[in-house]
């Protein structure tokens, strides 16, 4: 019997501005979210404290990876290593991500 299954497609609708995240899954160090972007987006500059591996499951979009700009399209994937600064300049309404966060392993106190 399968469980705490979805579709990356339901509820997709872009908001008026910005971007909506909604987590998928959060286990141990990793998060996994779906990002659903309207095409009025606020282009500030990111610096996260994770890795992040995504990928553009619809849309199309412009980043800045470091000094590097990408043109993405749907199927495609980027890593970003933590510490890494990156900004999206420009994204197609409707714009479907899925965000991997893989934060640094936290030690265990025993």
């Amino acid at each position: 019997m399968l469980t705490n299954c979805s579709n990356i497609f339901k509820g997709a609708t872009p908001p008026k501005l910005g971007e909506t995240f909604e987590t998928l899954l959060s286990v141990s160090n990793i998060t996994i979210k779906r990002i659903v972007s309207s095409s009025h987006i606020d282009s500030e500059l990111m610096c996260q404290d994770e890795d992040e591996w995504f990928i553009m499951i619809e849309g199309a979009a412009t980043i800045m990876i470091g000094n590097k700009r990408q043109e993405l399209v749907s199927g495609d994937y980027c890593f970003i290593e933590a510490k890494k600064p990156h900004q999206i300049l420009s994204v197609k309404e409707g714009t479907i991500w899925l965000a991997v966060h893989v934060c640094e392993q936290r030690a265990l106190l025993l």
